[in-house]
């Protein structure tokens, strides 16, 4: 067509940020408990969390900030630029030998007492920062010419460390020479680079806006992508804020506690990562009913036999059957052929009291979080599906208390305070002048534990008692009588007192079942001790660490339930 105007040109699109659809309504909300109870797990509920340390816990989709502010790509580019320039326009090896050169020059002009010649000499010809340190503190008067000499020298080969460093962690091609202060400051500049790099990495992946250091990213990046980068954070923290009230997060003065939904979500969200695991090894997770003489009724009926309870009677059923039989006519005569009862299930109450021990050694590779996560589990998995079972928690130190369940994520391992490796003490706790607090708080008190367990125990009337045992290693205190007795290492005096607390509760029926969490310390000998314990109750021992410890807590109390119906 001769008149045709084609079109032609540039087509600009824009993608601007709608508050209203900020994320996208179809979208998954974020998952806000459990990073909120993991920080409280670690560092206890005392522990304020505020928005910035919510933000950066949190995940969520990152496809909620795509086209949202400045390209996170661009910026990422923009950055790496910088860096490849960089690099491409000096060298180091020129800096290095000047670094080197600095400091041997620094060390030449210092003369050191005679007694302390060999040393500093010593210490140059190896570069060693340490022994110019120690020589430092052990000149006496800082104040001394040689002693400020020595700061001078010191300073110098802390300058060649970093130059050093510099040079081995960055491949440097240009030819433009560096002199050390140069060197330092393209050394901050990389390693700024670096974070920055890192920190948009992150928030690609996972949307995490808050990590990303705006004031340092301010130096490279355009005034107008900061600003909209900065209202994008906002934006997002606002929303997260948002989802954590929802979810049962409550925030006061700038900081987030814990509400019973908070509690609620969390423990099903647990029960839910332990039970996908679970139908993945197709064992169900509940048992099947068991009918015969029980509690609860069920809406199936039966014919009367000899010996069903009368209580469980289908009289509207019962009546029909007598009319239907012998007419209408009064009055009815009812006799055992017409009485149909209801079927009955059995649910046998199951008495559990789990001691958590949280000395002082439980902070290693922090299993006393781990202990926690698995109560609080276990407490879900109870209130859920169990509501008739007796559960409770008693925390182990030097000595034994007992914890509601809501305390347990206020519970952290005892400061140790006594670090001789011989500890012989022994007090009486009768005195009036004698305090718990007195006392050093992170030793191993099992038996302590146990006799507080089956106090508990005795007064369930029912048959199905056990004591969970959630330890990493040998008892380190015990009581016998008033007497407090504090031995490590080991002691066979404390072993034989915590084997007759375990005699004991094998005498009121009550079983031990030891989950041993696996420590440094660890040796034959612990386990020896465990297996002396649970065997004595007819109890088993576990062996498991880690996020596994709430998972087999979980499904070895469902197997005891099965097996105790069945």
């Amino acid at each position: 067509m001769a008149g045709t105007r084609r079109i032609g040109g540039v087509i600009h699109t824009y993608q601007k940020y709608d508050p209203q659809r900020f994320p996208s309504p179809t979208q998954e909300p974020p998952d806000m408990v459990s990073p909120a109870f993991d920080h409280w797990l670690a560092f206890g509920g005392k522990r304020e969390l505020t928005d910035e340390e919510l933000a950066r816990a949190v995940h969520i989709d990152p496809g909620q900030i795509a086209g949202l502010g400045p390209s996170i790509d661009a910026l990422i580019a923009m950055l790496l630029e910088r860096k490849r320039k960089i690099l491409a326009k000096y060298e180091t090896d020129t800096v290095q030998q000047l670094a080197g050169r600095e400091f041997l020059h620094a060390a030449a002009g210092l003369q050191p007492p005679a007694k302390f010649s060999d040393r500093f000499a010593h210490a140059v010809r190896e570069e060693q920062l340490y022994d110019l340190e120690r020589l430092w503190y052990a000149a006496g008067n800082d104040r001394s010419p040689f002693a400020r000499g020595l700061l001078q020298v010191m300073e110098r080969l802390g300058d060649k460390y970093q130059v050093d460093e510099l040079a081995a962690k960055y491949d440097f091609i240009g030819r433009s020479p560096l002199t050390v202060p140069e060197a330092l400051a393209v050394k901050e500049e990389l390693e700024k680079i670096d974070e920055l790099l890192n920190q948009l990495e992150q928030a690609r992946q996972n949307a995490q806006i808050a990590v990303i250091d705006m004031e340092a990213l301010a130096e490279y990046a355009e005034p107008g992508d900061m600003e909209r980068l900065q209202q994008l954070q906002q934006q997002v923290e606002d929303y997260l804020r948002e989802m954590a009230e929802r979810q049962g997060l409550t925030s006061e003065k700038g900081a987030f506690q814990l509400t019973p939904q908070a509690y609620k979500l969390f423990q099903g969200k647990l029960l839910e990562r332990i039970f996908s695991e679970l139908q993945a090894s197709r064992t169900g997770r509940h048992q099947g009913p068991i009918l015969g003489e029980g509690a609860v009724e069920q809406q199936q009926t039966k014919e009367y036999e000899f010996g069903d309870s009368i209580t469980h009677m289908d009289i509207p059923q019962s009546m029909i059957n007598a009319m239907l039989r012998g007419g209408t006519e009064l009055p009815l005569q009812l006799k055992a052929e017409d009485i149909v009862v209801h079927r009955t299930r059995n649910t046998p109450k199951c008495a559990t009291v789990v001691v958590m021990d949280m000395s002082g050694s439980m902070r290693y590779d922090g299993q006393y979080i781990n202990v926690k996560r698995m109560g609080l589990a276990l407490n879900g998995l109870i209130r859920s599906e169990y509501p008739g079972d007796y559960l409770h928690f008693v925390e182990m130190y030097t000595f034994a208390k007992p914890r509601p369940s809501g305390e347990i994520i206020d519970l952290l391992p005892k400061p140790v305070t006594i670090f001789d490796p011989v500890v012989r003490f022994r007090v009486d706790m009768s005195r009036d002048d004698i305090s718990e607090f007195q006392i050093p708080p992170h030793f191993t008190n099992i038996q302590h534990g146990l006799q507080l367990a089956r106090r508990f125990l005795t007064a369930q009337d029912t048959p199905n008692r056990q004591i969970i045992l959630i330890t990493d290693g040998l008892p380190t205190a015990h009581f016998d009588e008033s007497w407090l007795y504090l031995l490590y290492p080991p002691d066979r005096l404390t072993e034989d007192a915590t084997m007759r607390e375990g005699r004991l509760c094998q005498r009121e029926g009550i079983t031990i079942n030891i989950f041993l969490i696996p420590s440094w310390s660890q040796s034959e000998e612990d386990i020896r001790f465990a297996y002396r314990l649970a065997e004595s109750t007819r109890g088993r021992v576990f062996f498991t660490a880690g996020r596994d410890l709430d998972r087999y807590v979980v499904w070895d109390y469902i197997k005891r339930k099965r097996e105790i119906v069945a």
